[in-house]
């Protein structure tokens, strides 16, 4: 897959990392990357964004953003109290299309879950991803919630006539309770597909370069990783 969507389950639960861990493991295999944030929220002008901070931790990706709004709400939300025009399917795709044509992999993140709104006419991540005819990879919490919200994403990808590589768990903790270790066995079937990775918590706490070494290692060879991630706990 060229251009891969990356969607959560819910909101800071992991899809910057996993963004970022996806993009260190490409990039360690000789591919060229890009990283398309379309809208940025909750960040003032001089800060570093989600795309930055694929590129801090991942390496030389290329980092684009097409849209930043400072307060930390949904993209057409924040948009909107901001004054300023939203960023809508159409563009979203069609970046994505530009950059594909000059890198190996371009994973467009979401802002929160995949039908928080980008604009007035209520058009969501999944229409961009419709639109630009591209998988969708889900982004999941560990613990309790976390089949029924993986689940409802999953049919909503199905309804909009998506496809999904399979979930990914973005901040594993150390030791795992009872029902995350449960949940590794029931995820795929909330899913609807495999459960490819397990990104430990802390990771982008992570010097760089032992992020880029680690990253392979959480992922299934589906998502450019070694296979070899394991269960603690």
């Amino acid at each position: 897959m060229s251009v891969l969507f990356v969607t959560g389950t819910g909101t800071e639960i992991g899809k910057t990392v996993t963004t970022a861990a996806i993009a260190a493991a490409a990039l360690g295999s000789g591919r060229s990357v890009a990283v398309l944030k379309p809208a940025q929220t909750g960040v003032s002008a001089g800060e570093r964004g989600d795309a930055a901070e694929v590129e801090r931790l991942a390496g030389p990706v290329t980092a684009v953003e097409l849209a930043r709004y400072p307060d930390p709400l949904a993209p057409a939300t924040a948009a909107r109290r901001a004054g300023l025009p939203s960023v809508g399917p159409v563009e979203i795709a069609e970046t994505a299309a530009k950059l594909a044509a000059s890198h190996d992999l371009v994973l467009v993140e979401g802002a929160g879950g995949l039908l928080v709104r980008f604009d007035a006419d209520g058009n969501t991540l999944a229409d961009a991803a419709r639109r630009a005819d591209a998988p969708v990879l889900m982004v999941a919490q560990a613990g309790l919630g976390t089949l029924n919200a993986t689940a409802l994403t999953a049919l909503a990808l199905r309804s909009y006539g998506l496809d999904s590589p399979g979930v990914v768990i973005g901040s594993w903790p150390a030791t795992p309770g009872l029902a995350a270790r449960c949940n590794l066995a029931d995820l795929p079937d909330a899913a609807g597909a495999p459960l490819l990775g397990l990104v430990p918590e802390g990771s982008g706490a992570l010097p760089p370069t032992d992020f880029r070494t680690a990253a392979p290692g959480w992922l299934a060879p589906e998502l450019g990783g070694s296979g070899g991630f394991r269960v603690s706990g």
